[in-house]
C-alpha cells in the first residue's frame, strides 16, 4: 500500500507555494506598516495552557485539538489557535514589564485542528494573525479592523463583509448568561447534545449552534444588545462611529459570539462570497478579550487581535481569479550551460557571481549535450542561457543568448558586475528589437 499524506492534510508545490508566498509576505508588510513586530510561540504547548485560555466550553477544545502524551506523561497539544500562545509567551518572558505597552505582534504558522475538511479548510492549515496587548482604548478595536481590513483590500477582496457585534463587559455578559439559562431552560431538552452541554459551561455558545431545529429555537433567545451596560454601550458605539469616519463598512449582527470563550466587548468576522457564489462564511476573524492574560498567569490587562487562515484566502483569490498559478512568474533568470565536464568549475564560479547579483541561475551539472540543455532551459521557462565551452574558460568570459529572440552577446568576465543587469532588462523587455541583441 503506498503511502499517502493524512487526511485533512495538504501538500503546497511550486507555484502554489508561490500564491502563499505573495499573500503572507503582503500581511507581513501591512502588519509592520502598523508598527507590529513578529513573534514564533513553538507548535507543542501544554494542553492546560488551550483549557484554561480557549475555554473548556469551546469546540476547539471539546473536539477538535490534536492531545497527547509525551515520553514523561504530560499532556501536550498541537496548537489549534496562536492567541492562548502568545498570552503564554508574553507572561513568561514578561514583556508586559520589560515593554512599553500595548505589545504588538503578529503571527504566522501552522495550526491543527481535528474538524470536517472542507471548501479552503483543513485540519493542518497556515495562520496569519495580530495580538494587540496591554491598550484599553476602543481605538485599539478599531486599529485592529482597520489592520485586518487593508490586508484583505490590499488583496483586491472587494466582496468582503465584516460583521461586528459587541459581548459587552463582564457584568453585561453575567447578566445576558442568566437571561439566556432562563429563556433555554424550557427548550433545552430537545436540542442537540452539543447545546446541553454549552447550557451547563457557557450559554452563549448556543446561539453558535448549527443545527438547523436548535437555530430556529435561538431565533427567539434574548438579545446581547438589551442587557449590555452602559460602559459597554458606549465603547461599542465609539468603535461602529470610528469604523463609519474611516468609511469601513460594517453590518451589526447581534448573533456573533465568536467560538472562543475569551472573547468580551468588540466581537467581529471577515465573511466572503466569490464571484462564481461559493459561500466562503468567514475567512477571518477576532475580537477584544479583557483577561485573557490573567487566564494564563499574567498581569489583568486587556487585548485584541485577529486571525485568517491563509488556506482560505489563496482560495478565494484563486477562486476569484485575482491571482492564479498563471499569474505567478517562477521564470528562472540564467541556465548555465558548461559545454564539457572540464568545464564545469569555471561555469559554476559564473553561476555563484551572478546569482550574487540576486539573480535565479540554474545550472547543468551533469554531462550533457547542447540540444539536450537548451531543452531543459525551454522546460525550465529560463529568460538567458550563459554558454561556457573551451574558450571561453580560456578568455575568460561568457555568452548570453536570449532565448526569446535568440540573439546571443559576448560579456567579458570583468563586465559581468557592470553590464549584467542592462543586459538583462534590455533583453528581457524588448524581445530581440534592441542594440544588445541586434
Amino acid at each position: 500500500m503506498s503511502i499517502i499524506n493524512v487526511k485533512g492534510t495538504h501538500d503546497i508545490i511550486g507555484k502554489e507555494s508561490e500564491l502563499f508566498h505573495y499573500v503572507e509576505s503582503l500581511m507581513r508588510l501591512i502588519s509592520k506598516q502598523y508598527a507590529f513586530s513578529e513573534v514564533r510561540p513553538p507548535v507543542l504547548e501544554h494542553s492546560e495552557l488551550f483549557v484554561r485560555g480557549v475555554g473548556e466550553s469551546s469546540d476547539v477544545v471539546r473536539k477538535e485539538m490534536y492531545t497527547f502524551l509525551d515520553k514523561g506523561e504530560r499532556s501536550l497539544t498541537l496548537r489549534p489557535e496562536f492567541t492562548a500562545g502568545i498570552m503564554r509567551l508574553i507572561v513568561q518572558n514578561k514583556l508586559y514589564a520589560t515593554n512599553d505597552l500595548p505589545l504588538k505582534y503578529f503571527y504566522l504558522g501552522p495550526v491543527f485542528r481535528y474538524e470536517r475538511p472542507q471548501l479552503g479548510r483543513y485540519r493542518q492549515f497556515n495562520q496569519f494573525g495580530v495580538e494587540c496587548v496591554g491598550g484599553n482604548s476602543y481605538f485599539y478595536d478599531v486599529e485592529t479592523i482597520s489592520l485586518a481590513y487593508d490586508i484583505l483590500k490590499s488583496l483586491k477582496l472587494n466582496n468582503v463583509v465584516i460583521k461586528i457585534n459587541t459581548l459587552g463587559d463582564e457584568e453585561s455578559r453575567n447578566n445576558y448568561r442568566l437571561a439566556l439559562k432562563e429563556f433555554f431552560k424550557e427548550h433545552i431538552i430537545d436540542m442537540c447534545e452539543d447545546c446541553k452541554q454549552r447550557y451547563e459551561l457557557n450559554p452563549l455558545r448556543i446561539l453558535d449552534c448549527k443545527v438547523p431545529e436548535d437555530q430556529e429555537i435561538v431565533k427567539n433567545a434574548p438579545k446581547m444588545s438589551d442587557y449590555l451596560t452602559n460602559e459597554s454601550k458606549e465603547r461599542f458605539q465609539r468603535v461602529l462611529s470610528a469604523l463609519e469616519q474611516l468609511e469601513i463598512p460594517y453590518i451589526v449582527d447581534d448573533g456573533l459570539v465568536r467560538g472562543l470563550d475569551y472573547y468580551s466587548e468588540t466581537v467581529f468576522e471577515f465573511h466572503y462570497t466569490s464571484q462564481n457564489g461559493n459561500n466562503y462564511g468567514a475567512i477571518g476573524a477576532g475580537g477584544h478579550y479583557s483577561h485573557l492574560v490573567k487566564e494564563v498567569g499574567g498581569p489583568d490587562i486587556p487585548g485584541i487581535g485577529f486571525s485568517f487562515g491563509v488556506e482560505r484566502i489563496v482560495s478565494v483569490l484563486k477562486d476569484d481569479n485575482i491571482l492564479n498559478e498563471e499569474k505567478i512568474d517562477d521564470r528562472v533568470d540564467f541556465y548555465v550551460m558548461p559545454i564539457g565536464e572540464e568545464n564545469l568549475n569555471y561555469a559554476y564560479e559564473i553561476a555563484r557571481k551572478i546569482r550574487h547579483l540576486d539573480f535565479s541561475v540554474d545550472i547543468c551539472l551533469e554531462k550533457a549535450k547542447v540540444p539536450a540543455m537548451f531543452k531543459r532551459a525551454e522546460k525550465k521557462n529560463v529568460r538567458f542561457a550563459i554558454i561556457i565551452g573551451e574558450n571561453e574558460v580560456k578568455e575568460r568570459k561568457i555568452i548570453i543568448k536570449n532565448l526569446a529572440s535568440q540573439q546571443q552577446i559576448e560579456l567579458s568576465e570583468d563586465k559581468i558586475f557592470s553590464d549584467i543587469y542592462d543586459i538583462y532588462d534590455q533583453c528581457f523587455s524588448c524581445d530581440g528589437d534592441c542594440e544588445n541583441c541586434r
